[in-house]
């Protein structure tokens, strides 16, 4: 199996479950964040992944973000590369072809949050803690957090947390929509497999079209998406997909989706 530093992936299924392994705080660093961009990469090219699930390693933290001792001389070329890499391994995650969820199973601070805000759906067990602390170091999130924070929470709640630097617990989390649903310690990871089950029972086509419509919401015209949504309805007709969706309710019995 390919490696990947600082990850490491199993199949389980359709799913592709990526636990983040960087003790002791799952910090990442350049080699770990190239490798999450070859990574989903990778599965965008397995046409038998449909789903993905990213998790910390251990019970204590899903991601702390970036190792400040690399910003510790202000070397504005270790701070581009940095960014760069952010940049493009959140954005191929946030990119990803199928449904990503985050089981966030402790800290997730700064580029750890940001890597969960790429995803598509959020898991926190409740002991869970979640901040964007940038400018508390004098900093700022360079890996889309300002956008997809802002876009899951609300312009208010964004500027809490980056501007006042406020970190939220699992509880304020769920209120205020930064996390889909909240379980008990240890139970992150189930549950966000058990949503992975939910997506496979969907056809891996559809999602596919409709993960991006609703994601074009964000910066897309209604009036404009509301044309690509009924030209992604035709698109589909293409695939064996949807005559095996239709038929196989037709039939009553369960499809055999085959993502093509």
């Amino acid at each position: 199996m390919t490696d990947y530093t600082g990850l490491q992936l199993e199949k389980r299924g359709h799913t592709a479950l990526v636990t983040l392994h960087n003790p002791p705080a799952h910090t990442w660093t350049q080699d770990s964040l190239a490798a999450l961009t070859r990574l989903v990469g990778d599965l965008n090219a397995d046409r038998d992944v449909w789903t993905l699930v990213i998790t910390g390693d251990g019970e204590k933290f899903f991601s702390a973000g970036a190792d400040l001792k690399l910003f510790a001389d202000g070397d504005k070329a270790v701070a581009r590369a940095m960014a760069r890499r952010f940049g493009e391994a959140f954005e191929a995650l946030s990119n990803f072809r199928g449904v990503s969820i985050a089981a966030i199973n402790g800290f997730a601070m700064g580029g750890g949050l940001e890597c969960a805000l790429a995803c598509d759906l959020r898991v926190a067990e409740e002991h869970a803690q979640m901040a964007l602390p940038e400018a508390t170091v004098g900093l700022l999130p360079c890996a889309g957090g300002s956008q997809w924070l802002s876009w899951h929470v609300g312009e208010g709640w964004a500027k809490r947390m980056i501007l006042c630097g406020e970190r939220v617990d699992a509880a304020t989390a769920l209120r205020i929509g930064l996390v889909e649903e909240v379980v008990p310690r240890g139970q992150a990871l189930e549950r966000a497999l058990a949503l992975a089950q939910s997506v496979e029972k969907q056809s891996p086509s559809s999602v596919a079209a409709c993960k991006k419509l609703i994601q074009g919401a964000r910066s897309g015209s209604p009036t404009t998406t509301l044309v690509s949504e009924r030209e992604a309805f035709v698109d589909l007709f293409d695939t064996a997909d949807q005559r095996e969706g239709v038929q196989a309710f037709l039939g009553k019995r369960k499809p055999e989706w085959r993502n093509a």
